[in-house]
């Protein structure tokens, strides 16, 4: 059995592998920017934080997530 440490404020990339970009150069898979995707692994967590809520509301825009 392994001890791992998880670092339960980091924020793990929105991607699923759907990289597909659409005339705004937003991702059809996980909603973010072109230039948030380029930036995420320089960017701080709270940023990251601020830019998978930006991308959920993204998706909830364009009817991809119903509450």
């Amino acid at each position: 059995m392994t001890n791992k440490v998880v670092d339960l404020n980091k924020v793990e990339s929105p991607c699923i592998g759907v990289c597909v970009l659409d005339i705004n150069d937003v991702c059809e898979g996980c909603y973010r920017k072109a230039d948030e995707i380029g930036r995420w692994s320089i960017l701080s967590e709270d940023v990251k934080r601020d830019i998978v809520k930006a991308s959920w509301q993204r998706a909830k825009d364009l009817g991809r997530i119903i509450e």
